[in-house]
């Protein structure tokens, strides 16, 4: 049985069990700032394989792992059982691992420098917005409709009602928290249009909707790496991966990945180019005033996810990380509030 190791642990030993092939010495230096996960990369001398890999492993002390262990499983069963299946760009995993009480995982990635990642706060361009849209139709696409995600357990959205209900409250009290903390930064209509969605979330996430496919769940630009390429484009960080409506994967990157002007402006051509990718990779029957619909209301994901991540990461707040979940906040909440998310 594959074993989850702790950092601390992963030495040149070890990394010859878990690869295959004899490690003789490993360096490691912490790369990132992940809200609920430790990454570094390894430097290998080694007899095979790529010179440097990327480990990424649990974070915090166990009562905080405690609350994102379902990320943890998440992310595993991503990389071990449903990433060969699809046309999303990914680093390779080499080794994917997760202790019997979801405590601990270990996962060691291709290391994808020298591409860098996005910077929330800064916002996207508009071609590389392209570039990201394309990608998720990769994502998407494979895996639409079809019923047996249902039985793959470590996607949430695929155990009923209970989970409803539990993300429902927990999307309700880490509003309240969030606005608490950044009233005074978020203002008065922001503040309202987050607590008015947070008490819509139990009926969105509720109702069985169609289509259906597996969604990343945090698809922004911070868990996206760039190459010089407009076009290059890897997505990380897969512990929210879950099934659902495609669109709330298109809505939260577009609602907090874009400046509000650019947004609005743009927003239609790149629903449009992303209904014309999942077309031309093989869906049906979902006309285009439909797929539009779906994304106005699924804008309801970037709040959701938001308050979630930022009352409840296991990293340390920090300037950079307000300026994160703040722009995220109040670029959603104008979202919201342009496409009428809430009246859906």
């Amino acid at each position: 049985m594959k074993q989850a190791l702790d950092i601390e642990d992963i030495n040149a030993e070890r990394l010859s069990e878990m690869l295959g092939y004899r490690v003789r010495s490993v360096t490691r230096e912490k790369v990132g700032t992940g809200q609920t996960g430790a990454s570094y990369r390894l430097t290998l001398d080694a007899d095979a394989g790529p010179d440097t890999l990327l480990a990424k492993v649990a974070a915090g002390d166990l009562e905080a792992r405690r609350g994102v262990a379902g990320g943890y499983l998440a992310e595993v069963g991503f990389y071990d059982e449903l990433v060969d299946g699809l046309a999303v760009r990914t680093p390779k995993c080499w080794y994917a691992a997760i202790s019997a009480d979801r405590l601990r995982f270990t996962l060691l990635l291709e290391d994808l420098a020298p591409r860098r990642p996005g910077i929330q706060a800064e916002a996207c361009s508009l071609d590389r917005a392209r570039a990201v849209v394309c990608n998720l139709a990769g994502l998407h696409a494979p895996r639409w409709n079809d019923s047996t995600l249902f039985d793959l357990h470590f996607l949430l959205g695929t155990q009923g009602r209970k989970p409803v209900d539990f993300v429902a409250g927990l999307a309700r009290s880490s509003t309240d928290t969030f606005v608490q903390r950044y009233r005074t930064e978020l203002g008065p209509e922001n503040v309202a249009t987050m607590l008015d969605g947070a008490a819509a979330i139990e009926g969105w996430l509720g109702a069985r909707q169609q289509p259906f496919t597996v969604l990343h769940g945090d698809y922004r630009l911070d868990n996206l790496m760039f190459g010089e390429a407009p076009d290059d484009v890897v997505v990380l960080d897969w512990q929210t991966a879950a099934v659902g409506s495609p669109t709330r994967d298109l809505a939260y990157f577009l609602g907090t990945s874009l400046n509000v002007e650019e947004r609005r402006a743009a927003e239609n051509d790149l629903v449009q180019l992303y209904h014309r990718e999942l077309l031309a990779r093989g869906v049906e029957h979902y006309p285009f005033d439909h797929c539009f619909r779906d994304y106005r209301r699924d804008h309801l994901q970037a709040t959701l996810v938001t308050s979630i991540g930022c009352i409840y990461a296991t990293g340390e707040r920090s300037q950079s990380s307000d300026e994160m979940f703040l722009a995220m906040a109040s670029r959603s909440c104008a979202a919201i509030r342009d496409l009428g998310t809430l009246e859906l």
